[in-house]
C-alpha cells in the first residue's frame, strides 16, 4: 500500500488557491473587506480574495427597474386616488451602496413609495392627470437627492396609472362637459360680436353711397328670384310708379 498522506497538503493548498480567485463580469464590482474593515473596490476581471482574511460582496452596476406598488394618495384638493409608478436606478458608488445602507434595493423601494405619496399630495387631481411629465421630474429629483448618500442614481421615474373611483369619474365627465359648453358659448358670442361689427361697417358704407345701396337691392332681388316655392312681396321704387301714372290717365281720356 502506498501512503498518499503527503498529497493532502498540496491538494488542500491548490483547492484553497482556486477558491481565492473570483471572476467579476464587466457590469460587476467587488466590495472587499479585510478583517472586517473596508479595503477597496475591485473588478471587473480576475480578482484574488484571501480566504479567512478577506471577504467580498458583489454589486451589480446595471440599471434596475422596479414597480412601485399602488399607493393611496390624497391630492391637495382632497381627492383620494391610487397611483403606481416605475423607478429606474443604478449603483454608481459600490462602496456606499454596501456601507451606508443595509439593503439598498429594499431601501430605495420603500423611499420611492413615501416620496410618491409626498410629492403627489402637493398637487391637485387635474395636475396629476394633465402634467405627468412635470410630476415625474419632481419625483425623480426628490428621490435622487435622498439616495445620493447611498451611492444610488435614480435616472427616471414614470407614473403608470392614476386610478379614481367611479363617482369622481362622473364628476370629472360633468366638469368636462360644462367646460365644453362654456367654450362653445364663448365662441358663439365672439362670432356674433364679429358679425355685428362687420354689419355695422357695411351699413356705414352703404349709407354713404346710394348707388351701392341700389346695387345691393338688385342683388338681393336676383338672389330670391330663383326660389319659386314662396310668394315674395317687395316694394317698388317710387320712379317706377311715376312711369305707370301717365299711361293710366291716357286710357281714361
Amino acid at each position: 500500500m502506498f501512503d498518499l498522506g503527503w498529497l493532502t497538503a498540496p491538494l488542500l493548498a491548490l483547492a484553497l488557491l482556486a477558491y481565492s480567485f473570483r471572476i467579476l463580469r464587466e457590469y460587476e464590482r467587488g466590495v472587499v473587506f479585510m478583517l472586517g474593515r473596508f479595503w477597496k473596490v475591485k473588478g471587473p476581471g480576475l480578482v484574488l480574495v484571501i480566504p479567512g482574511v478577506q471577504q467580498m460582496v458583489r454589486v451589480d452596476l446595471r440599471t434596475v427597474v422596479f414597480d412601485v406598488p399602488s399607493q393611496d394618495v390624497i391630492s391637495r384638493d382632497n381627492v383620494s386616488v391610487k397611483v403606481n409608478a416605475v423607478v429606474y436606478f443604478r449603483v454608481v458608488d459600490p462602496a456606499k451602496s454596501i456601507l451606508q445602507v443595509e439593503n439598498f434595493m429594499n431601501a430605495t423601494s420603500q423611499l420611492a413609495q413615501t416620496t410618491l405619496r409626498s410629492v403627489l399630495g402637493k398637487h391637485e387631481l387635474d395636475e396629476m392627470l394633465a402634467e405627468r411629465e412635470n410630476l415625474n421630474l419632481d419625483i425623480q429629483k426628490s428621490l435622487d437627492a435622498q439616495t445620493d448618500a447611498w451611492g444610488i442614481k435614480v435616472s427616471n421615474v414614470e407614473i403608470k396609472h392614476v386610478d379614481i373611483n367611479e363617482t369622481m369619474v362622473r364628476a370629472i365627465a360633468k366638469q368636462a362637459e360644462a367646460e365644453r359648453e362654456r367654450r362653445a358659448k364663448v365662441i358663439h358670442a365672439e362670432g356674433e360680436l364679429q358679425a355685428s361689427e362687420k354689419l355695422l361697417a357695411a351699413a356705414e358704407i352703404l349709407s354713404r353711397n346710394p348707388q351701392a345701396m341700389q346695387l345691393r337691392y338688385l342683388q338681393t332681388l336676383a338672389g330670391i328670384a330663383g326660389d319659386k316655392t314662396n310668394t315674395i312681396v317687395f316694394p317698388l321704387p317710387g320712379n317706377f310708379m311715376d312711369l305707370l301714372r301717365p299711361k293710366a290717365s291716357g286710357n281714361g281720356a
